[in-house]
Formats: structure tokens, C-alpha cells, sequence
């Protein structure tokens, strides 16, 4: 969720489980890519993905936030109005037509975007996709309470006045005639109209989400329908239980209708909850060639995998678009003091050196926007290289400085961070083990106490929920397309889908929201990204993100897989493309 699992052209959240604290894989731009073979696709076979979480964080398309979820729901079960090209390299992150005809048609200062459904698209109970079912899918996102953890642009930007929708579950006269207004559809039941609140040039991109895909009343369970989701593409969900989810051909979908997606395996299974040690030996040993690593080695396999010309043709190791970091809760740790001394006091360099240095592990990150999104990235010069006082093995001095000074400052929140205790979230991982060591030492150096709240399953949907969150969550995000308006908002506004940071008491909240929404109508691209770049300055002086690093992700898979490329927009394999060979 995404935000979790790029320049989002790319990316979301990062997937959060860590091959270190504080640190996030995910993935883009090869160092060493492997190709189909010479033979081309071929159709048939059983594709297998391996996963170590006991289950995906969801998989109702309004909920997923996460790229590596979303180009997998994506390229299998859910449509959407438009997609990207699953295509290699830079054509990768282009629109093209899904669901609709088109990828939307503004109008009014792009305060009005219209897409036509195209005929012959159905979900897999035969029922004809309408407008009606796209704008009933809309609506559900309204439902806070129960359909959580998606993006949150329409909420933000559909024009219902100064009403409040409650979303389709609620008894809401007022709210649904609001949406109604915002949400419109045409005569015939084709053509949908979104009318927004401000001119948003790039709503189409939203069109890439599963907030913005077909849904039918009638069949829709509310939080259960995450369990069994329709499906429009090319597969459905057979079975969904502790141990896999299987999906299998979903003979109402029409290759002439989706120009798009290419369904070679017969069946497609993700088994879950597997020890990331024994997936690692059945990649090295080959013992399932049908099968696909869904998260990525270990640290300790990698020099196996990326060094030995046995697996050249079946890896990728990637840069990638996600800057990840652990986000301060602010509500409970306002002490600005004691949220720089926990970044001063890390130890940078032992963490990367675990991931495999700058080669596995990526580089030292200076803020909240990848350096993936060009034209909003510039060193913040606040943290990170380029800053005066970093120091990749911690800075224990200037830390120590620090937490002396909160000691007058704030010494509730000094007795809480070193009596009490600091407790960080964290996505279940097998490299916890040898990461947690290092960095409670590293924050011991300075009287700083910190434990661990590890998270077997559902990661996201318990930190994004504010009782349930700790002083601390690991983290990562790339931004949803090329603008880091899908970045600063999103990450540091409370009207943001992931502002894991509770940061709207903190004396700077105030000015840095009325600088957001500044930069929010600002149409001139080159000066929106020079504020985008003054934000994430403010951003960082304001520390309520600990940012880690940069980084890079691998992946692997068996000799018998094929079609395997990096897939840009989400930042992940294009797993529509595989086939077993």
C-alpha cells in the first residue's frame, strides 16, 4: 500500500517488510535483467508465487495501496478505466485505455474529466459493466469506517460542496445527493463525469486504481467483500484460505475487449506464510521451476543469487523509486529534541552494510522524495549526505547534544524515550533478528530505549490506524505518478491517505499546510517543483519522518518461468507477463 510494498509515475507505500528496521523493498531500473527466451510466451501451466506473510494486506481493489499489490491485482483480476502499458522501461509508465475508450477527456480546467466504458466488459458472473457499477465502486471509498487504507484523492478532490459523504452504507440523503452531483452518468449508462473541486491535470492517473473500478451493489459485503472481490480481468478467485489464494481463467472475460492483459498460466497460486529461509533454498536448489520469489532474498543469499551465473537469466536487481523511512508518531512523541536525536543516533551504515551495501541496499536517503521523480528532487541538504552533521555511522555527539537539551526541554517525552521505552512497528521478517540488535545498540548510545511491535499480518491496516499505532512505524513511499503532489500531501497533510506522522498539532503543521495548498493550485510545473522541494526541507527540519534510504530490491524466480521484466509504474515484476515456459 501502498502505500509500502518509484517516481510514481510509480509507486505508494512500500511493502513493509523489511530485510531491515527501517529499511524497505521494493524495486526499478535492472543492473541485471532477465529476458524471455527466444521461444516467446507460451500458454498453459501453473504459476506459483511465494509469499512469507500469512496474507495480502487486501484485495478489494478500493482498499490496495501498496505497488507490488497493485500490479499484481491488476494484472490478473481487477480492471480499471485506464492502466499502464505493461511494457519494459520508460513506455512502461504510459497510459493507455482499460475499461474505457479512452484515458479521459478533460474539460472546465480539468475540473470535469469524462471516460466512455467500452462494450463487451463484463464481471465474472456475465453481468455488463455500466457506469453505474464504476460510480457505486466510487462511492464505497466514502465508507471510512469500513473501507479503509486506500488512496484518498476522491475524497479530496469530487466537488460535494461543503457536505460530507458518508459513502453507500449509510442512511445519508444529504451526502448521496452531494455524490450524485460529483459523480454523474450518462443516458445510456456509459459515460461517467467526475466534477472536482479544483482543476487536477492528471486525474486520469487515479484511473490506474482500484477506487476507480466497478463494483455491484448487490454483491457487495461491505469489510467482506476484501475476502472475494469480483473479478473483471482475465482470472477470478477460486479459492482464498490461511494457506493460498488461487485464481483460475474467468471464462466471461473477453480478450477482445482488453487489449491489454495476456493470461498465459491456467491457474495462478500465491501460497503464503512460508518461511523465508526454505523460499530462498527452492530458488538456489531449483526444486520448483514454475515458481516466483513474491518478496526477494535474504541478505545473507543474495551474493549467491547475483554473483553466480547459474540464476543470470532468472534475476533482477533494481533500483528503486521508494524513499523509505519510520515515521514519528508526533501525537506521541512531540519532543522535536528526542525525534532528531533518534536520527542522529542511528547507525546508517550498519544497517545498509546488512542489505548488501550500495549494490543490495540502495543509498542514504535526504528526504521524502526519490530521486527516481527528477524534476521535485533536490538533496534537502537537512539530512542525509550533503547535511553538515551527518554521519553515516551516527553523529553520537551531536545526538547526545540533543537528548541533553529535551532532558530540560520535554522531560516527559525524555522519560518516555528512555525509561519507559520507544516502541517501533514493524512488518514480520526473519531478518529482525540481526537488524533490531543493531539498532537498539546504535540508540542505547544516547539513553535512548526502544523495543519492537512486530506484525505478523496486516501491516498497514493496524499503523494507519491512530489507537492502534505505535511511537514509531517503518515505512516506505514512492509517489502515485510523475508530481510529487502525490507525495508531500499524501505523506505530511491530515488530509492525506498516508500520514502515518499525526502531525497536525505540531507548531509547524500550520504553515506547511498553507505552503502544500499554495503549491496544490499552482499550474506552473517548474515553480510547484521548486515548492515540492522547499516542503520537503521543511519536512525534514520538522523531522517527522526518520528517512533511511534510497534503495534497491531483487527478485527472482525459477528456470522455468518466462517473460520476466521490471514493470516501472508500480515498481515490481510485470506478473501479467510471466508464463511457464
Amino acid at each position: 500500500m501502498s502505500k509500502l510494498p518509484q517516481s510514481k509515475r510509480f509507486g505508494r507505500a512500500a511493502i513493509a517488510t523489511s530485510v531491515a528496521a527501517g529499511l524497505v523493498v521494493s524495486g526499478l531500473m535492472s543492473s541485471s535483467i532477465g529476458t524471455a527466451n527466444a521461444a516467446g510466451p507460451k500458454t498453459g501451466g501453473t504459476l506459483i508465487l511465494l509469499e512469507h506473510t500469512p496474507k495480502l494486506d487486501h484485495l478489494d481493489p478500493s482498499r490496495i495501496y501498496t505497488g507490488r499489490d497493485l500490479a499484481f491485482e491488476n494484472s490478473f483480476f481487477i480492471r480499471t478505466l485506464v492502466a499502464y502499458n505493461p511494457v519494459p522501461g520508460a513506455a512502461g509508465a504510459g497510459l493507455v485505455a482499460d475499461l474505457a475508450t479512452n484515458t479521459g477527456v478533460p474539460s472546465n480546467e480539468a475540473k470535469t474529466w469524462k471516460f466512455t466504458l467500452r462494450p463487451g466488459t463484463t464481471f465474472e458472473d456475465g453481468t455488463k459493466i455500466t457506469c453505474a457499477h464504476v460510480k457505486y465502486g466510487v462511492s464505497r471509498v466514502f465508507a471510512a469506517d469500513i473501507i479503509t487504507d486506500g488512496p484518498g484523492y476522491l475524497q479530496q478532490w469530487l466537488d460535494l460542496g461543503k457536505v460530507e459523504y458518508k459513502g453507500p452504507y449509510a442512511k445519508d440523503t444529504a451526502g448521496q445527493a452531494a455524490f450524485d452531483k460529483a459523480v454523474t452518468c450518462s443516458a445510456d449508462n456509459r459515460t461517467i463525469t467526475f466534477n472536482l473541486n479544483k482543476s487536477v491535470a492528471d486525474f486520469n492517473y487515479l484511473g490506474t486504481y482500484g477506487v476507480i473500478s466497478p463494483v455491484q451493489a448487490k454483491l457487495d459485503k461491505g469489510d467482506a467483500y476484501d475476502l472475494r472481490p469480483q473479478a473483471t480481468g482475465p482470472y477470478k478467485i477460486a479459492e482464498n484460505t490461511t494457506n493460498q489464494l488461487k485464481l483460475v481463467r474467468n471464462p466471461k472475460w473477453s480478450k477482445a475487449s482488453d487489449s491489454i492483459r495476456t493470461p498465459y498460466p491456467d491457474e495462478v497460486i500465491m501460497k503464503f506464510g512460508l518461511d523465508e529461509q526454505v523460499m530462498d533454498q527452492v530458488f538456489l536448489n531449483d526444486t520448483m521451476y514454475n515458481a516466483v520469489n513474491f518478496d526477494g532474498p535474504l541478505p545473507a543469499n543474495k551474493d549467491e543469487f547475483f554473483q553466480n551465473d547459474k540464476y543470470k537469466d532468472r534475476r533482477i536487481n533494481t533500483n528503486d523509486p521508494y524513499s523509505r523511512y519510520l515515521a514519528f508518531n508526533v501525537k506521541k512523541m512531540p519532543c522535536l529534541e528526542i525525534r532528531q536525536a533518534m536520527y542522529y543516533a542511528r547507525n546508517a551504515k550498519a544497517i545498509l552494510d546488512y542489505a548488501g551495501g550500495t549494490f543490495f541496499g540502495g543509498t542514504y536517503s535526504t528526504g521524502s522524495i526519490s530521486p527516481l521523480l527528477g524534476l521535485d528532487y533536490e538533496p534537502t541538504k537537512v539530512v542525509g549526505p550533503g547535511s553538515p552533521d551527518f554521519v553515516a555511522t551516527g553523529n553520537v555527539a551531536k545526538a547526545q547534544a540533543l537528548m541533553d537539551k529535551a532532558k530540560t526541554s520535554c522531560p516527559a517525552d525524555y522519560k518516555h524515550a528512555t525509561v519507559d521505552g520507544l516502541v517501533i512497528d514493524i512488518s514480520q521478517s526473519v531478518t529482525l533478528q540481526d537488524t533490531i540488535p543493531i539498532n537498539t545498540a546504535a540508540w542505547a548510545r544516547v539513553g535512548l530505549k526502544v523495543s519492537y511491535n512486530i506484525i505478523k499480518s496486516g501491516y498497514y491496516s493496524t499503523v494507519l490506524n491512530p489507537a492502534k499505532q505505535s511511537d514509531m512505524s517503518n515505512s516506505g513511499w514512492g509517489a502515485d505518478w510523475a508530481n510529487a503532489s502525490t507525495v508531500i500531501p499524501e505523506l505530511f497533510t491530515l488530509e492525506g491517505g498516508f500520514n502515518l506522522c499525526q502531525n497536525g498539532d505540531d507548531p509547524a503543521y500550520k504553515d506547511f499546510k498553507a505552503a502544500v495548498d499554495v503549491a496544490m493550485k499552482t499550474t506552473d510545473r517548474a515553480k510547484q517543483a521548486a515548492m515540492w522541494k522547499a516542503l520537503d526541507v521543511k519536512a525534514m527540519e520538522s523531522m517527522w519522518i526518520l528517512p533511511t534510504n534510497y534503495g534497491k530490491s531483487q527478485y527472482i524466480w525459477g528456470k522455468g518461468v518466462g517473460g520476466a521484466f521490471f514493470w516501472q509504474p508500480q515498481g515490481t515484476l510485470a506478473w501479467g507477463k510471466l508464463y511457464i515456459k
